[in-house]
């Protein structure tokens, strides 16, 4: 009988967490390992917030290095998964670019990256509790990374597939969308999504601009050429690998159904990129 009781709890605190309704990190450690695990088998368990960013860095080693040291201080402060990705294949833009996006110099590749969060109240904390604790103190050695350049913003996830365990290419996706078209962003998002899925993909998301500021030398905004009226979006689909993510590209490309769902976003300025994992702490 007890073991049934645990099992009812321990699975009823889990769906709970999938609405929202209990804070991860104020779950017992058990319940959360249960959690993480159901995390792993797919199970979509309400993050409804990501920290995105676009980064040039010219050390790959000592960047991965870098985010493996710092990921358990952001956990600790409730980030809930923390991924990092190296470019492979970012074309050059007419008038926007990834490359172009954090300035990138010679030397230097394009990071693409995101942080989930339970919601946006659990990043505003994490980020007041990250920026007092003393482990986050500046190295001495220089950073891999130019934190000058780094692009960020926060988004609502409006569209996740779930997760569909560890992967081996993203293609990743930055663009400026009409501010009064969300719900058509997120229809479009979860129509396309089934066909990623369809093809191979393992994990479509795609988040609505929340908290994207301004910066002095680079920013998302610019990085798409933002209009007053329109609002960023930053979304990721991930694949098995790269020769899985090739040929799913070619078959939808031919595939009528992918012409009668027609993008949002504004295309002449969205930016895109196909990028492999350094680091990522579901999969670590």
């Amino acid at each position: 009988m007890l073991l049934w009781w645990t099992f009812v709890v321990v699975n009823t605190v889990a769906a709970s967490c999938a609405s929202g309704r209990v804070p991860y990190k104020t779950m017992p450690r058990a319940i959360r390992s249960h959690v993480r695990s159901r995390e792993r088998k797919g199970g979509n368990i309400g993050m409804t917030y990501v920290q995105g960013f676009l980064i040039p860095s010219h050390d790959k080693a000592g960047y991965a290095k870098m985010a493996a040291e710092a990921a358990p201080i952001f956990q600790d402060h409730g980030a809930r998964r923390i991924v990092e990705t190296w470019a492979v294949d970012v074309p050059d833009g007419k008038r926007t670019d990834m490359k172009r996006a954090v300035a990138l110099e010679d030397g230097e590749s394009v990071v693409f990256s995101w942080i989930f969060y339970d919601d946006k109240a659990a990043f505003d904390s994490a980020h007041e509790g990250i920026m007092k604790d003393e482990r986050m103190k500046m190295p001495e050695s220089p950073m891999p990374f130019d934190g000058k350049r780094m692009v960020f913003g926060g988004f609502e996830v409006v569209y996740d597939s779930g997760d569909g365990g560890a992967f081996g290419f993203v293609d990743g996706m930055v663009a400026a969308v009409p501010s009064d078209k969300r719900e058509d962003f997120a229809a479009f998002a979860e129509g396309h999504g089934a066909l990623f899925k369809e093809k191979g993909a393992l994990r479509i998301v795609d988040g609505w601009g929340a908290d994207v500021p301004a910066g002095k030398v680079t920013d998302f905004r610019r990085a798409v050429d933002l209009a007053e009226d329109e609002t960023v979006v930053f979304g990721w689909i991930e694949w098995p690998d790269k020769a899985t993510r090739d040929a799913a590209w070619a078959a939808l490309m031919s595939d009528p159904r992918m012409a009668s769902n027609k993008p949002t976003w504004n295309g002449p300025t969205a930016i895109f990129g196909g990028f492999a994992p350094v680091f990522d702490t579901a999969h670590a």
